[in-house]
């Protein structure tokens, strides 16, 4: 089911002892009206569910934060991620919407969905855009776009407001390649990103690390000093 895949990191995670985890989510299943613009497409009813679900499958030890793409679906996946998790009693704070986990990285959205209508796979599209085969006006480079999403996400580290605590970060699924592709190194088989995957950054040994549900931890302090 959506969102088990990230249960199971957080919670193998939470076993393990890290006390603060952020989570770069993708929202929940969504509707494809083709006659809106994408960005407008909102939850169905099973997204709505799946978000609440998720919220209230998360352990309870820890307090819950939000942020979101300004897209309206990713904002109601947070929050009724947390509204699913206070109504188990777990403690939330607030959602609030953020610029940077937004596709603030495309410059211009109709060449974009053209090269991306004809590349005919997400994955394809983001290796040829990890390759600079994508006209630079397009987008802005594929290693600078993950370098500064990941910084958005990664200070949260620095700005606790619990004990135990878990960042959940909304994002799209273009996001979720992206980092994957540049800064996880994962190749395109590594399977799709569905929807509630999640990307899990945390600290260990004064270190930033991250990593999927494919793979093991990777160090990525040098790529947000850049």
């Amino acid at each position: 089911m959506y969102g088990d895949a990230t249960l199971e990191q957080v919670e193998a995670m939470a076993d393990d002892g890290c006390n603060h985890m952020v989570l770069l989510m993708r929202h929940s299943a969504r509707e494809f009206n083709p006659d809106v613009h994408d960005l407008e497409n909102p939850l169905t009813d099973e997204g709505r569910e799946l978000s609440q679900r998720l919220g209230r499958k998360l352990p309870k030890a820890y307090t819950l934060r939000g942020y979101a793409s300004p897209a309206e679906r990713c904002v109601e996946t947070a929050q009724l991620c947390l509204d699913g998790h206070a109504a188990e009693g777990g403690s939330v704070t607030r959602v609030r919407p953020v610029e940077g986990l937004g596709v603030f990285y495309v410059l211009d959205q109709m060449k974009m969905y053209r090269v991306m209508r004809d590349m005919g796979t997400l994955t394809q599209f983001v290796s040829a855009w990890s390759e600079s085969t994508i006209p630079e006006d397009a987008l802005i480079p594929a290693q600078n776009a993950a370098q500064i999403l990941m910084r958005v996400v990664t200070e949260k580290l620095n700005q606790p407001v619990a004990e135990k605590q878990i960042d959940v970060c909304v994002s799209h699924d273009l996001s979720l390649y992206l980092v994957r592709d540049r800064l996880l190194r994962e190749s395109s088989d590594q399977g799709p990103v569905e929807f509630l995957d999640a990307l899990v950054a945390f600290r260990r040994d004064d270190r930033v690390w991250l990593q999927s549900a494919r793979t093991t931890p990777v160090d990525i302090s040098a790529e947000l000093a850049r």
